[in-house]
């Protein structure tokens, strides 16, 4: 009996220590990379959440400058959201030390990359931004996975800008009616990117509207002229053919500044604040300055019943610095927009001739 007895305490012994082994069992190479990433994010917890505390102060003291609020509920405030700030520090760490421990116990036998990507990420939603982009903390293994911390006050936006409309010229000693240019069939287009910014601290009424556009111009001669380069002028003839289609295409990169105007409306959170011009009217006046990246000339035409396309790439003596005035007025995201160049369409020409452009204009962020 105590043979036996002995024999059940020593089996007894072995499967214990083979139980704590397992439990301290090694983790593999790859399950040691990704604990070395969850001590690293464990470290980066406390920076998080000391910025994100820093946003709500800030926005806190603002609230008091501006006396929404007395010193006490200041105070009060600033005390609710560092003890947000300790347990949100406390509550990521327990999570990000449960992973650690979960990759420890299983070793080799467990692989977190293989889990569903709802139960490898860790995420902490914070709320989302007046433009529906979410804030967030996130923990994973990219070096682009950063959390996003949302900026109290943001004063710079961008748009895409895109217009486009008729186009012609003021020639010299003529009025507009008498141009040698299709009023229909002249066009312009525009396409850039714009980035505009708040110019004083506590109102939106005035903003500062820059940025790069490419801008075609194009002119579409009547009378079944077309445009000839004769030394260092550029003049009008008659084309020898019949002509189904003659235009002059000038394309230049600008730079377009605008001094904008008009109401917003302030939206105003705990941890942001916002200006939106949303649904209102705006009024741009400005100009642009720029240089001719290429000019080129489309003939269309019939040569004994055969249809004949010609294209020519050349200077046509036009402008290579551009620049000009221009405005717009605007309700939401569409506007009138008009633009005249001051330099002319071609150098050293005996009748000087002017661009001039109006449109519509669609500035999308």
């Amino acid at each position: 009996m105590q043979t036996i007895t002995k024999h059940l305490v020593l089996l007894a012994l072995t499967l214990s220590m083979q139980l704590i082994h397992a439990q301290d069992t090694i983790p593999s190479i790859e399950n040691q990379k990704s604990i070395e990433l969850l001590e690293q994010a464990k470290a980066n917890i406390q920076e998080e959440e000391k910025q994100q505390l820093k946003i709500e102060v800030e926005a806190i003291n603002k609230k008091l400058d501006d006396k929404d609020i007395t010193l006490q509920e200041a105070e009060k405030l600033k005390m609710d959201a560092a003890k947000k700030a300790a347990l949100n520090i406390e509550n990521r760490i327990a999570i990000v030390d449960n992973k650690i421990a979960l990759l420890k116990r299983n070793g080799e036998e467990y692989d977190l990359n293989e889990l569903e990507d709802n139960e490898k990420q860790i995420i902490l939603r914070i709320g989302k931004d007046d433009d529906n982009s979410e804030s967030i903390f996130y923990f994973g293994d990219k070096e682009n996975d950063k959390p996003k911390i949302r900026k109290y006050d943001r004063r710079t936006s961008s748009d895409f800008v895109l217009a486009f409309g008729l186009n012609n010229a003021i020639i010299e000693g003529e009025n507009l009616n008498d141009s040698p240019y299709k009023f229909g069939g002249s066009r312009f287009l525009e396409m850039g990117w714009a980035w505009k910014t708040r110019i004083f601290d506590n109102t939106n009424f005035m903003r500062v509207k820059y940025g790069v556009s490419l801008q075609i111009n194009g002119l579409k001669p009547t009378d079944n002229n077309y445009f000839v380069q004769q030394g260092n002028q550029t003049v009008l003839e008659n084309f020898p053919y019949e002509l189904r289609k003659a235009k002059l295409s000038v394309s230049n990169l600008v730079f377009p500044v605008h001094l904008e105007f008009g109401p917003s409306k302030k939206i105003e959170k705990d941890d942001y604040m916002r200006y939106s011009t949303d649904n209102k009217f705006k009024i741009g006046l400005g100009g642009y300055g720029g240089f001719n990246i290429g000019t080129r000339q489309k003939l269309k035409y019939d040569i004994d019943g055969e249809r004949t396309k010609e294209k020519q790439k050349r200077g046509f003596n036009t402008t290579n610095l551009v620049y000009g005035v221009s405005g717009y007025i605007a309700f939401d995201d569409t506007a009138l927009y008009v633009k005249y160049d001051l330099s002319p369409i071609f150098n050293n020409q005996a009748i000087k001739q002017n661009n001039i452009s109006v449109g519509v204009r669609f500035d999308m962020d």
